[in-house]
């Protein structure tokens, strides 16, 4: 008998890359008015502006992680200079963030956003252990309107207030690798 005998042959699969948004799409409906993230004019000029899709998302803790971030006060920022900003997007792991980041990315897929360069979506756990399933498929979902997703763990010091405290190691590091690589 031959060695390759009894051993099936797997056949290639395509698979489809990743839909991924980078920019407005023409002809995508805007959320309603209700459902949309203000604008305000900033001052400054950080590397990156951190906009929080919604109360308690993160916005600040995500900001302090990375040099040169700053945040907005849950609203997209419009520059003095005209100029357009660097936005990361920012919620939390449950059904409310989840779904006022949907809101946020359609507002911005829609062209109802200002202009900014959206560099993706950052979503924080909202409790410790493991994210349910569907909560994680949900986040997928909304991460696929964004040109980048990052799925980011709980920090259980941050709850108790102590900021000087690293995050996990791994998925906190590739974050703050791939965002400031992408302000660079």
């Amino acid at each position: 008998t031959s060695p390759d005998e009894g051993i099936e042959e797997t056949p290639n699969v395509h698979v489809p890359p990743a839909a991924v948004i980078s920019t407005p799409l023409k002809g995508m409906v805007e959320p309603d008015t209700a459902d949309r993230l203000a604008s305000r004019t900033m001052s400054g000029t950080p590397a990156l502006w951190v906009v929080g899709s919604h109360g308690g998302a993160g916005e600040s803790r995500t900001a302090d992680l990375l040099t040169g971030a700053r945040p907005t006060g849950h609203c997209w920022p419009v520059l003095q200079d005209g100029s357009k900003p660097r936005v990361l997007l920012v919620c939390r792991a449950d059904m409310r963030g989840l779904t006022t980041a949907q809101c946020a990315l359609t507002q911005w897929a829609s062209g109802a956003a200002p202009a900014v360069e959206l560099l993706g979506l950052a979503v924080l756990a909202d409790a410790p252990g493991k994210t349910p399933k569907s909560l994680r498929d949900f986040a997928a979902i909304v991460g696929g309107g964004a040109p980048r997703l990052w799925l980011l763990p709980w920090v259980e010091a941050w709850r108790h207030g102590d900021s000087t405290s690293t995050p996990p190691a791994r998925e906190y590091q590739r974050f703050i690798t791939d965002v400031t690589a992408l302000v660079t």
